[in-house]
């Protein structure tokens, strides 16, 4: 067995932090999840928080917006990974200055899991949001930091169960919603697989300071593809409505947050084809898939099975 090293999550309690701590208890590394006081105690979170007991995960009270202890939790590990949420992303400064006046972190992982910021064509909501993640960016390399940044592209879990229908609670039976028509290809990630892919990735030297992408070519599907595996799947043929991009663009600048950033992002990928529209190259990052052959990743072919 490799060297067990020390990881501190920060976040570890939302959406996809629980799966990255659950990747790392898992993997055998010594997790340690930054937590506040109000969160240990917060029945929302006992569920998760009992479970991360259960695997061992050790507790370190402590806040991004309380510097010392910041610091003082750093200082116990080897690799720091934020997955703090979207109202969080700017205030991820503090944790760079608190990495800088440690000393010790071998690599950092700011909160990314999505598009590569830098290789987006986004509009508004979604590309002031982007815009943050690029500048934590650019703060962690001037900083001198050992950085991976992980671009999932997206989860699973947010899309799929309803083929991305706006309202919907389950996938359509009778007709579909696409954006522009329908052939840039997504990547829809399930995220287990993120957390597992995020936590191979901690000390491998070929993903130090670059962009690990996960992209595996099974879950690589323009949404016209992803209808007709559907279609498959239940044996019916869907009505395909087409929503033009100028219409699209108008239906963002007409509605309220959150609608307004989700359908930003969907223009994003959806659209401009943000996920898939670029090659990548060894000297700025790799694709998991390719790296970890040995991971089982569940596919969008067997992800969709459970709602037929």
């Amino acid at each position: 067995m490799a060297e067990k090293i020390k990881i501190l999550v920060i976040g570890g309690t939302g959406y996809i932090g629980k799966f990255i701590v659950e990747a790392a208890a898992k993997s055998g590394h010594l997790t340690f999840l930054l937590v506040r006081e109000a969160t240990l105690s917060n029945p929302a979170k006992s569920n998760i928080i009992e479970n991360f007991k259960n695997s061992g995960v050790k507790f370190v009270i402590g806040d991004i917006y309380d510097h010392q202890s910041l610091v003082k939790a750093i200082k116990e590990v080897d690799v720091v990974i934020s997955t703090v949420g979207h109202g969080q992303l700017a205030d991820q400064d503090k944790i760079i200055s608190a990495i800088k006046e440690a000393g010790n972190v071998k690599r950092f992982f700011p909160s990314e899991f999505g598009n590569d910021v830098d290789r987006v064509h986004a509009v508004e909501p979604a590309k002031s949001a982007f815009e943050i993640k690029a500048k934590i960016r650019r703060a962690v390399e001037a900083a001198g930091i050992p950085y991976t940044y992980v671009s999932s592209n997206f989860f699973a879990g947010y899309f799929l169960p309803t083929l991305s229908q706006p309202g919907a609670t389950a996938p359509p039976r009778d007709k579909v919603i696409i954006l522009g028509d329908g052939n840039p290809k997504a990547v829809f990630n399930n995220e287990d697989d993120i957390g597992t892919y995020t936590i191979k990735a901690v000390d491998d030297p070929r993903t130090l300071n670059k962009i690990l992408y996960i992209r595996p070519p099974l879950n690589t599907y323009s949404f016209n593809d992803l209808v007709s595996l559907w279609e498959r799947k239940i044996g019916k043929t869907l009505e395909r409505i087409y929503v033009p991009e100028e219409q699209l663009l108008k239906n963002i600048q007409e509605s309220a947050v959150p609608i307004n950033v989700v359908l930003a992002i969907s223009h994003s990928v959806f659209v401009k084809g943000d996920h898939t529209n670029f090659e990548i190259k060894p000297s700025f990052g790799a694709e998991a898939s390719e790296l970890y052959p040995d991971v089982k990743y569940t596919t969008v072919d067997e992800y969709l099975n459970r709602f037929v």
